[in-house]
């Protein structure tokens, strides 16, 4: 059995559709059950075992090998920094991770930053020379520098539209976010040849769409 942990959200509602277009099976009725765990068979493989998390909890399930595989953005690879293999940029649930804040702190030393990615906003303002406390939050990130609660956001940013409403602009750009394929370091050895078949599956779905997808380790 080969299992693979999904990132439930925006990150499976644009990886499933490249998934089918893999020839790659899912349950029928995953969209509309409440169940986290189901199982299907996979011809010509063994069967696929898929389990449904929470987008932070995906490299946990890979790192521990309780999944062999996981879809997973980028942004949370970057934050937990696990080990692990990335195996494929899918080039789906793309965002970038910027620092933004009012138009009239530009000029300002960071002093206070908001973040759902401490260690990583932490990492960011170090290699900056910037000693910033670090404010972690979960959601509605821009408030805190709309209210006054902080002098930075440093999240992700889709199209920009929340900044401007909230009257927030971009400051810097610091990653280019979308989902990857990643597998848990023993499983892609002792289940090479499986995870393989499926990376190359996802991988010429993503041709056939015209799209441009980047092999970051394969065997």
């Amino acid at each position: 059995m080969l299992t693979v942990a999904l990132a439930k959200g925006r990150t499976a509602e644009d990886a499933l559709p490249l998934w089918r277009a893999a020839g790659i099976p899912l349950p029928e009725d995953m969209d509309e059950s409440r169940a986290l765990v189901f199982e299907v068979p996979w011809d010509g493989h063994p069967p696929l075992r898929y389990l449904l998390a929470k987008p932070a909890d995906v490299p946990t399930y890979v790192a521990y090998g309780v999944a062999d595989v996981g879809i997973v953005g980028k942004d949370v690879l970057l934050e937990q920094d696990r080990e692990m293999y990335e195996l494929l940029d899918l080039g789906v649930a793309r965002c970038r991770l910027c620092v933004a804040g009012l138009e009239g702190d530009r000029a300002t030393q960071p002093r206070r930053v908001a973040t759902k990615y401490p260690k990583l906003a932490d990492r960011y303002f170090r290699a900056l020379g910037h000693s910033v406390e670090i404010v972690p939050l979960s959601g509605s990130i821009e408030l805190a520098s709309v209210i006054g609660l902080t002098d930075r956001i440093f999240d992700l940013v889709q199209t920009g539209a929340t900044l401007a409403a909230n009257g927030l602009v971009v400051f810097d750009e610091v990653a280019d976010i979308s989902a990857r394929l990643v597998a848990n370091r023993s499983s892609y050895r002792m289940k090479h040849d499986d995870i393989v078949a499926m990376a190359n599956c996802l991988q010429a779905a993503i041709d056939q769409r015209g799209g441009q997808a980047h092999a970051l380790k394969r065997g």
